[in-house]
């Protein structure tokens, strides 16, 4: 079963935000981690969350995703390495048979060429660490 999301999730399409690549990348990488808003942890990490949970996700960098339950709560997942135009291409896809998105899973960077998305660099997730936002 293919998942994509835009700002609800349900059996619609899974769209989230990601990150850009510059000529300075310090100042790039200072400039996403100020994006990435503060959370505070309320659980143990978990390798899945059902998605009926899901209703919103936030690519916060090319790293950072919260996928959001209700409100300032969710799940914060901070991939192994960066993921090569998530950020700038603000949207991506994954596959899964399984009503549950895993650690396991991955995701795939949806480019989007004259009205045409097409898929891109494929990242693994990893845990889904339960949060809840600051701001």
């Amino acid at each position: 079963m293919i998942r994509s999301a835009a700002f609800a999730i349900s059996l619609a399409p899974l769209v989230l935000a990601g990150c850009t690549y510059g000529m300075n990348h310090d100042s790039d990488a200072r400039r996403q981690v100020a994006d990435v808003p503060q959370a505070k942890v309320t659980g143990k990490p978990q390798s899945c969350v059902p998605l009926s949970d899901l209703r919103d996700s936030r690519i916060r960098d090319d790293r950072t995703i919260d996928f959001i339950r209700a409100g300032k709560k969710g799940w914060r997942v901070s991939l192994d390495s960066a993921c090569p135009g998530l950020k700038s291409e603000n949207k991506f896809t994954y596959e899964t048979s399984l009503s549950q998105l895993c650690s396991t899973d991955i995701i795939y960077v949806l480019h989007d060429y004259g009205g045409s998305l097409q898929r891109g660099a494929g990242c693994g997730l990893s845990q889904f660490v339960p949060i809840e936002l600051v701001k």
